[in-house]
């Protein structure tokens, strides 16, 4: 059975003004900026990044793309009978094909954005909106200023909702971003030191962030954090961009979005809330009270739009963690195992304070400890060692037995921990690895967490490897035990 059209070729030469060459097909079934996953019967789009995508022209076409759409400036290096759409700047021309992608769709469109939660919070409100009618959302972290555009001009025509992450380390990159997706509903999670680098202060920060409400439409609602001290600050500035409707989440007692109470466990959450006038309880599929507070932004979103709320609050005991922030799974040691909590994807302070939490409400194993791997926590500024020495707080008030340190930043809190909780200093993850591999045993909970930049991914599967052997181990050994009682017996 064929892939379903996503655009027809004359539609999508309109939209971006587009030359043609070659053995087009009548439409195509999808985007892709990337060769590795391309499906057959998708448009390649040539994008210049870290790379130069006109380079993987021709093996997007060996993967049975439908066509590459290209520079103008790059004709001559491409094949001469290659299915080609010519434009005169490949990332102008998929945000035009985002706009007209935004014209034709009936769907209601919430934009999420924040300092921390923001993956997360689409991927809720992605499971929530699906129980409803076809829900289109941003894959992975596509939610910068060519990730928005492809999200957007990937929805198909038949959604009924869409939902788009928009991120950013600068200020003005969001207002663009929100102009184009036009959203519904836009919600900020919270504002958090991050970037602050290139910020200096959470309200400039809070600006940043802010300028998701200068696209939402007339009728539209902006959907703040109650218990943030920025609070009445984009409150303002969401009347300054002439949004309709300001609808709050949080524990504070006037939070339109109210979370009554709620019971943490090691695996789940589970709430009661007033959302919007509606009393219910509900499931949340994976553990953490930042997970809590931002289920009440997606729900009130959910009624903002339209959508069921009851089959939203529903779907909510199904989500799960995406790779890399949080996600757990079992290690095989010799005795029992260890549960790996990988959060390596990111880092910021207010991400760790949420993980390290989480690590605290988990429960070890029989003479097991909580064991937090750290690597530094990049774009934090002049502020960087004391925001690092910081997290002394958060170890110390959710018990966390060792904490292994990676980088010059982690230092800070490397040399603020008491020497009972110390468990590993290095300057880079390569060094650190071998520390935290002979430290592991059975019963332990371990939690890795860092920036990308600190590179702490490769920990988690050199953990995650310790399983593999660990198998192999047990069955080399009971296939040599087989083979000596078949011995025996003959």
């Amino acid at each position: 059975m064929s892939a379903p059209s996503l655009w027809t070729i004359d539609d999508m030469a309109a939209a971006m003004r587009a030359e043609r060459q070659g053995a087009l097909p009548a439409t195509i079934s999808g985007l892709s900026i990337d060769t590795r996953t391309i499906g057959e019967g998708e448009a390649f789009f040539a994008l210049v990044d870290r790379r130069d995508g006109h380079e993987f022209v021709p093996a997007a076409l060996a993967a049975k793309a439908a066509l590459a759409v290209v520079a103008a400036e790059r004709r001559a290096d491409m094949p001469k009978d290659a299915p080609l759409l010519i434009v005169a700047d490949v990332l102008a021309a998929l945000r035009a094909l985002a706009v007209a992608s935004r014209e034709r769709t009936q769907a209601k469109v919430i934009g999420v954005t924040g300092s921390v939660g923001k993956t997360s919070t689409k991927e809720a409100l992605r499971l929530s909106l699906s129980r409803d009618g076809e829900t289109h959302a941003s894959v992975a972290s596509y939610n910068n200023h060519w990730g928005v555009p492809l999200s957007l001009a990937r929805c198909p025509q038949t959604a009924r909702y869409c939902v788009l992450e928009m991120g950013m380390n600068h200020a003005g990159e969001i207002e663009p971003l929100s102009r184009l997706a036009r959203p519904h509903a836009a919600i900020i999670t919270t504002v958090a030191p991050v970037h602050l680098e290139f910020f200096g202060t959470l309200s400039k920060i809070a600006d940043a962030k802010a300028e998701i409400f200068f696209g939402v439409e007339r009728d539209g609602a902006a959907v703040i954090n109650r218990d943030i001290a920025q609070f009445t600050h984009l409150k303002r500035r969401a009347g300054e961009a002439s949004v309709a409707r300001v609808v709050s989440f949080g524990e504070h007692a006037k939070a339109d979005a109210r979370l009554l109470k709620c019971a943490l466990h090691p695996d789940c959450s589970t709430v009661e809330a007033d959302i919007l006038g509606h009393v219910l309880s509900y499931k949340i599929g994976a553990p953490g009270r930042h997970l809590v507070h931002n289920s009440l932004a997606v729900l009130a979103s959910a009624v903002l739009v339209g959508a069921d709320l009851a089959l939203a609050a529903l779907a909510l005991a199904e989500f799960q963690p995406a790779s890399g922030r949080g996600t757990r799974s079992e290690i095989e040691l010799p005795g029992g195992t260890a549960l790996l909590i990988d959060e390596s994807y990111n880092a910021n302070p207010a991400s760790m304070a949420a993980s390290l939490a989480l690590l605290g409400q988990t429960q070890a194993g029989p003479l097991g400890r909580r064991i937090a791997v750290l690597g530094d926590m990049l774009e934090l500024g002049p502020r960087g060692r004391a925001l690092h020495r910081g997290l002394i707080e958060p170890v110390t008030a959710n018990a966390v037995d060792l904490v292994f340190c990676c980088g010059p930043l982690m230092k800070a809190l490397w040399q603020a921990l008491p020497a009972g909780r110390r468990g590993g200093y290095a300057e880079e993850s390569s060094a650190l690895e071998p520390q935290v591999l002979s430290a592991i045993r059975a019963g332990d909970a371990v939690m890795v967490k860092g920036s990308l930049g600190s590179r702490m991914g490769p920990i988690v599967k050199a953990l995650q490897h310790l399983s593999a052997r660990q198998n192999m181990s047990e069955t080399g050994a009971s296939r040599n035990g087989t083979l000596r009682a078949a011995s025996a017996q003959g």
